[in-house]
């Protein structure tokens, strides 16, 4: 992606003050159309962002400080580029509001215009989950050559085939964003009930978006169709929960229909 319209990966200046016109649409049919994803959605989910740097005027001109939950609905037409919602968020820096409530609503009436649905705004973090029961698959031993593009061919069923209900998780997630190259990091979580997962197998395919460009979003969704794709399951649930960049974390999660949201949670990275 080059459009020289998106702010991120280029130098702009620091917002002086309050501009909801920061804020940059990005539609997510460009990413879903290269997984042959369309209407009807084959998920449900939500993208959960974590704010730490948010702060604004008082009438006395006293800065305050806060931490904020977005959470952004999957079904919405757009994402929201994480640089321009930093520099939004910035633009609140020296702009007087007279209460909390008139922040966040501004906040969420904002970000709700440029998504396209109803976008979910609380001052304050969900705690730290440090009681995971998820099996860790990153001890498996495999010879891993491949760290980009993503491979799905690389999927496999455990054998012999049997029917398991059970949670996987990795800390070894990694792409780039498509416009820097810069990094991103995640602890991937996979639920799901159906033809057991070869671990290995799914450690070795998570190791091959290493190299990959492509936004968070769009890579738990790459994630949720090839697993369902290779393995069938009867439920299926992807959460990422991405390290911090610019003041900013972000939580995509894709479900089959009828899975209950994940808890809203921080991994010890974030």
């Amino acid at each position: 992606m080059t459009d020289a319209s998106i702010p991120l990966g280029r130098h702009v200046e620091y917002p002086a003050t309050y501009d909801a016109s920061l804020l940059f649409p990005i539609p997510r049919a460009q990413g879903r159309a290269g997984l042959g994803i369309d209407a009807p959605l084959p998920f449900i989910g939500h993208d959960r962002w974590h704010a730490y740097e948010l702060s604004w005027l008082d009438g006395s001109g006293k800065p305050h400080v806060a931490t904020a939950t977005i959470g952004v609905p999957a079904d919405t037409p757009n994402l929201i580029e994480s640089k321009s919602l930093k520099l939004y968020l910035n633009s609140f820096n020296a702009t007087v509001f007279d209460t909390y409530q008139e922040v966040r609503e501004r906040i969420a009436g904002d970000l709700s215009r440029v998504a396209g649905g109803t976008v979910s705004v609380n001052f304050g973090l969900p705690p730290i989950d440090r009681r995971r029961s998820a099996i860790l698959i990153d001890t498996v031993e495999t010879e891993i050559t491949t760290y980009g593009p993503p491979d799905a061919g690389l999927l496999a069923l455990r054998e012999p085939v049997d029917i398991v209900e059970e949670t996987l998780t990795s800390e070894l997630l990694k792409s780039n964003c498509p416009v820097t190259g810069q990094p991103d990091w995640a602890r991937l979580t996979v639920t799901y009930r159906g033809a057991a997962l070869d671990r290995a197998a799914l450690l070795r395919y998570l190791v091959s978006f290493r190299d990959h460009c492509e936004f968070h979003e769009q890579c738990v969704e790459r994630i949720f169709v090839d697993l369902m794709t290779a393995a069938r399951p009867l439920m299926l649930s992807v959460e990422a929960r991405y390290t911090r960049r610019g003041g900013l974390d972000i939580n995509p999660w894709r479900a089959t229909a009828g899975v209950p949201a994940p808890a809203a949670a921080r991994d010890e990275r974030q």
